[in-house]
């Protein structure tokens, strides 16, 4: 196993030396084509009674399209709560003016989804986990832009392994625009010169990037302004806290807040400040994993990202079901690699992104109403992310200490 020391001269493999088996073209495109025909046809009859994913797209993004277009940023809005880049995805439909809005958005995420499977493919592995996992979120991955994210983040990711750490960087950058997270995957980048690079060239590319609409339209930055607002969602661990202690006779409710369905009542302002202390808790940790980090294989920086990602996730006040969609990429990237400590801890999102389709939107409405089944359901998929989070901060503490 190659391993990199602090200190020493970081030369990255060449990218061939680290690749696992490549999945063959014909049978991956087969399942590939098959699998998004078939997410296409739901969303194509989403109002058959499982949820209207396809309305986030209809009315909310056309709504923020329209704003965008008028040269502002959603004014007063708060379910508007991402960083500037993600008024570029928003925008993007326009670049396919002879498709309505809507089919325009999912053709783009369809191209950002071939995108993926392709750069995975070419690394050597992981193209098997999201092409298959992908569909277990039904077709709510092509009515949200989690898939453009995830394109950033797992190109940065393979960028920097294949020795390219300002490219990594600078898609990390773009990726934090759009949604906050994409940072998170540098954080496992290899000591030295290649840290330096792909930090540095992530932070000129988010400054850049920040700047520009920060100075040319309104309203740019109040995105910070709204996320301070929001409390327990019903899907978070906490809600999950919540959910069970309602059917004990907690007298809290369900109200639409903030973009989400959220708990409150009593104590939930309790709930949510535990999580933003276990939040803080969790980039403790990943700063003291960083600083006693000894060796590093061409894993670790996807293992890191996977779990800074988990950590943040199962931490948050919200685990929306499209979060599943960045883990899956990560989980991908995982598996491009032969060195990845994390292979049991990729297998555990799969079953968790089948809870979490079946939780929203199957059940979605049991959700609301608080009933013991949709309580099981979540029950069983946040024990399955903790445990998924659990086990990963464990290897992947052991492994940049011991090797594996």
């Amino acid at each position: 196993m190659t391993t990199y020391r602090p200190g020493a001269p970081h030369r990255p493999p060449p990218p061939l030396a680290d690749r696992g088996r490549r999945p063959r073209p014909l049978p991956l495109t087969a399942v590939w084509l098959l699998t998004r025909a078939g997410m296409l046809l739901l969303l194509r009859y989403d109002d058959l009674g499982i949820g209207a994913v396809g309305l986030e797209v209809h009315g909310v993004y056309r709504r923020w399209y329209d704003q965008l277009a008028g040269g502002s940023f959603p004014a007063g809005d708060v379910t508007w709560q991402y960083p500037p880049g993600a008024g570029l995805v928003v925008l993007s439909p326009g670049l396919l003016p002879w498709l309505t809005y809507f089919q325009a958005f999912v053709a783009l995420t369809l191209l950002a989804d071939a995108a993926v499977t392709l750069l995975l493919a070419r690394a050597g592995g992981g193209a098997w986990l999201w092409t298959a996992g992908l569909p277990l979120l039904l077709h709510l991955p092509l009515a949200r832009y989690d898939v453009q994210v995830t394109a950033l983040a797992v190109a940065g990711l393979l960028a920097v392994r294949a020795g390219r750490p300002r490219l990594g960087g600078v898609l990390a950058g773009l990726g934090t625009l759009v949604k906050v997270w994409p940072a998170l995957t540098l954080l496992g980048a290899p000591p030295g010169r290649t840290t330096r690079r792909a930090w540095t060239s992530a932070a000129l590319a988010a400054a850049a990037g920040l700047a520009v609409p920060a100075l040319a339209f309104p309203h740019a930055l109040d995105f910070l302004r709204h996320q301070g607002g929001r409390g327990v969602q019903i899907e978070s661990l906490g809600g999950t806290a919540l959910m069970v202690a309602r059917l004990a006779g907690w007298p809290g409710r369900v109200e639409y807040r903030y973009g989400a369905f959220e708990f409150t009542g009593p104590q939930v302002a309790v709930v949510a400040q535990l999580s933003l202390l276990l939040t803080v808790a969790a980039l403790g940790w990943l700063v003291a994993w960083r600083v006693g980090a000894r060796r590093w294989t061409a894993a670790t920086a996807a293992d890191a990202a996977l779990t800074a990602v988990l950590l943040f996730t199962v931490t948050s006040r919200v685990i929306s079901p499209q979060y599943l969609v960045w883990l899956l990429g990560l989980g991908a990237v995982c598996l491009t690699s032969r060195h990845t400590v994390l292979r049991p801890v990729v297998l555990l999102l799969l079953p968790a992104a089948a809870l979490s389709s079946l939780a929203y939107p199957v059940l979605y409405v049991d959700l609301l109403r608080v009933t013991p089944a949709a309580c099981a359901v979540m029950v069983a998929r946040n024990g399955l992310l903790a445990a998924a989070t659990v086990l990963a901060c464990r290897r992947l503490w052991r492994a940049a200490r011991r090797g594996t």
